[in-house]
């Protein structure tokens, strides 16, 4: 299992556990179509309260990696194999992040087209490729691993990426803390 992997997995544990502790359930969108693995209880006002679920069936990224002709940095693939769930909030010291996870394997499809429409909008702004993680309050800004170094991102969307804020994304991981 790789570094990402297993800060993520760290992670997701001890937030679970600090939140089961405190008697809080996560609760995120129940789509009606399919429910996730992730999803327990009943749906309240179209929303379930959810635990994350290790993903079983890696997500092949090689059909989106050959039709872009670019190799995503293997931190991102490692931190989208980890585990289906809903967005994971957590505190950065720059502010609230929800770190984004595939809510079932059907999701990893609009996962990887999201994905395509990122890269395509890059290269046609003639950007460096970036790969988005997770999302920030502001809805114009995002976190991203900057494809060719692996380094975590604050990105304003459509803009080049500025303002590093860790060499790694298992740097980032370890940055994070359970919000206030």
């Amino acid at each position: 299992m790789s570094e990402v992997a297993l800060q993520l997995s760290d992670l997701l544990k001890k937030c679970r556990q600090a939140a089961e502790a405190a008697g809080q359930q996560w609760w995120a969108y129940a789509e009606p179509e399919q429910t996730s693995p992730c999803q327990y209880g009943e749906v309240v006002n179209e929303q379930v309260a959810w635990w994350p679920v290790f993903v079983q069936n890696p997500i092949d990224f090689s059909g989106l990696e050959h039709g872009l002709e670019l190799e995503l940095h293997p931190d991102i693939k490692a931190y989208y194999n980890v585990a289906f769930g809903g967005g994971l909030k957590l505190q950065h010291q720059r502010g609230p992040v929800e770190l984004l996870m595939p809510w079932h394997q059907a999701d990893t499809e609009r996962l990887q087209q999201n994905i395509i429409g990122h890269v395509l909008m890059k290269r046609r702004l003639k950007q460096q490729v970036t790969i988005f993680f997770a999302v920030t309050d502001d809805e114009d800004l995002l976190l991203s691993v900057l494809n060719s170094t692996g380094e975590v991102y604050l990105e304003r969307v459509g803009c080049e990426v500025k303002e590093k804020l860790a060499g790694s994304l298992t740097e980032f991981l370890q940055s994070l803390s359970l919000p206030a």
